[in-house]
């Protein structure tokens, strides 16, 4: 099955993954620009005000540039919708996607129709993630019309299968878009995921380190010094399994080595109160393929790594 046409201007097969406080719109156009998919989730935008601002800059910005490169016109960006039922302020978020028609949606803790569509209501994607194949093929029956497979490792919340695993038996059913998250942090990586039947990889970690993300400069240094090792998996500060970086964890007073499990009807994603910021500001959530981010970069920088690694592993291979 051929991609969606919103796809084809992509330098590398990438899409930066929403980042919950850290993505902005300086982050989100950079990535564009540097021709891979920009995100944010729309919860990141407070008050909801603040949202239409966010997609007004956004689209405006790339318009202008893609006027001024059209040979080289940026890649689509795309919003983050939580959709779960504490997300109050979820149709009004996807109302605005409408308005400023976002190219691609992607759609996080449960699969709404109507948010679906909405966004084919004026030619947008979604893009659902899932951390199995029972939802993965309960978002397509809903109408998404791709998936995000978050495997093992991935920062955040995230699964525990085998990328291996999950990606062949998705692809079994399924000859739709389909990215892949865990772990990725390098060009070879994102290659790596093609092979195994993804047509993009999904970097989230990564961009944390770079000079556009609304990240404390403790928290990018941590990932430049860290490791797979530094990554603790657990549910306590969410509900819903994720992983973080265990520096974090002990400077909240926790032993990550020794740490309770949560009550996951405890969790909240609408009211941006005080588990959210506990969550991701004071525990900050990584991924395990850190230990490729040497320096805390541009995000354009960090693209061009990606590329250089990503051609240079295509030009081997093919030799």
């Amino acid at each position: 099955m051929a991609l969606p046409k919103v796809f084809e201007h992509l330098r590398i097969p990438v899409i930066g993954s929403p980042l919950f406080i850290i993505s902005n719109p300086d982050l989100v156009i950079a990535q564009c620009k540097a021709g891979v998919v920009g995100s944010f989730p729309a919860l990141n935008a407070r008050p909801i005000e603040v949202l239409e601002e966010w997609l007004k800059r956004i689209t405006e910005e790339l318009d202008a540039y893609n006027q001024k490169n059209p040979d080289k016109p940026a890649a689509p960006f795309a919003v983050n919708q939580i959709v779960h039922k504490s997300n109050a302020r979820l149709m009004q978020d996807v109302e605005l996607c409408v308005k400023y028609k976002v190219p691609v949606m992607i759609t996080s803790l449960g699969a709404v129709p109507e948010v679906n569509a909405a966004a084919h209501s004026y030619g947008g994607v979604v893009m659902h993630d899932i951390i199995n194949n029972r939802f993965a093929k309960k978002a397509i029956e809903k109408g998404a019309d791709g998936l995000i497979a978050v495997a093992a490792g991935a920062g955040g919340h995230a699964g525990t299968l085998s990328p291996f695993a999950l990606i062949q038996e998705i692809r079994e059913w399924f000859d739709g878009p389909l990215a892949l998250s865990g772990s990725i942090a390098n060009g070879r990586s994102v290659l790596a995921a093609q092979a195994m039947g993804a047509d993009f990889a999904y970097i989230g970690s990564a961009f944390i380190a770079t000079e556009e993300a609304n990240a404390d400069a403790r928290y990018k240094q941590a990932i430049v010094d860290g490791h797979a090792d530094d990554i603790v998996y657990s549910n306590l500060f969410t509900g819903i399994h994720g992983n973080y970086l265990a520096p974090s964890i002990e400077a909240a007073g926790l032993d990550p080595k020794n740490l309770p499990e949560s009550d996951p009807s405890k969790m909240n994603f609408g009211s941006g109160g005080n588990q959210d910021k506990k969550a991701w500001k004071d525990i900050w959530g990584c991924g395990q393929g850190i230990g490729a981010v040497t320096d805390v970069l541009p995000a354009a920088g960090l693209v061009d790594r990606l590329a250089d690694e990503y051609f240079d592993a295509k030009k081997k291979l093919c030799a």
